[in-house]
């Protein structure tokens, strides 16, 4: 790891103007990716600039039918909140299953989105529960935020501040995770709207993706019977050494029967 400046910002404004102060920089929150890729020097940031000052961006709400929860919420203090419980319950099991108790504890929400890991656990809850991204410079809706491996539609520079998901009628994930990591080999995350079913795909392809056979089976009867022996395409999965696409394109169809039975 080479020498680099450090930044603790109180404001957004502050960081914006570290970010742009010249130089590459980096945003840090948590850390679990960013310090491992600056060690290895994938990552070399002549500034590093330290989130974790800022004020208002953490936090649990509910506004109508959304549940916002603010960037710098960890993992720990989503799984463990009584209004994600009583809303999205679903969600709150979820982050229960991220990492191990150092990460819960770590890790950030805002973190989890912005970096956009493909087997990342947060991003099928964002895209199945119709999730608001919002930054210091607007608003993405899920739908058009998630652009394939590490990529999301934010702009350089541009701060995660809150997220907004749409509070289901049912929901529910299931992750088949890798044994070390706990990342997810594949991942299915379910969620019932008085609009229709959306079901979200994370650890199985470059990216999180939306599962359309799913979700018109599930629209039909929402139920673990209505998909049985439904099987992803495995086309275009991941193919590694921890699992081959064929067998991603099953557990897929194997965590969604579990999801949906949960939910």
């Amino acid at each position: 790891m080479r020498e680099f400046a450090y930044a603790r910002p109180a404001s957004l404004a502050d960081a914006a103007a570290a970010f742009a102060a010249g130089g590459e920089a980096a945003f840090i929150a948590g850390g679990h990716t960013l310090l491992p890729a600056m060690k290895s020097r994938l990552r070399m940031p002549d500034t590093l600039i330290d989130l974790s000052a800022l004020s208002g961006l953490g936090g649990v709400t509910r506004e109508g039918d959304r549940l916002w929860i603010g960037a710098l919420t960890t993992h720990a203090a989503v799984a463990a909140d009584a209004t994600v419980h009583a809303a999205l319950p679903g969600l709150a099991r979820l982050a229960l299953q991220i990492g191990d108790p150092q990460v819960r504890n770590r890790g950030t929400l805002g973190g989890v989105l912005a970096n956009n890991d493909p087997a990342a656990d947060y991003p099928a809850a964002a895209l199945a529960l119709d999730a608001t991204i919002e930054t210091d410079r607007g608003a993405h809706a899920a739908d058009d935020y998630f652009q394939g491996m590490f990529t999301t539609a934010l702009a350089d520079g541009e701060i995660v501040t809150r997220v907004g998901f749409r509070i289901a009628a049912r929901a529910a994930y299931a992750k088949f995770r890798h044994p070390a990591s706990r990342y997810a080999l594949v991942g299915v995350f379910v969620a019932q709207h008085d609009d229709g079913v959306r079901v979200a795909v994370t650890g199985a392809g470059a990216g999180v993706f939306r599962w359309a056979e799913a979700e018109a089976a599930l629209a039909g009867e929402f139920s673990a019977a209505a998909v049985k022996g439904l099987v992803l395409d495995a086309a275009d999965l991941n193919s590694d050494i921890h699992a081959g696409a064929e067998y991603r394109a099953h557990l897929a169809g194997v965590m969604l029967a579990q999801a949906v039975g949960e939910a």
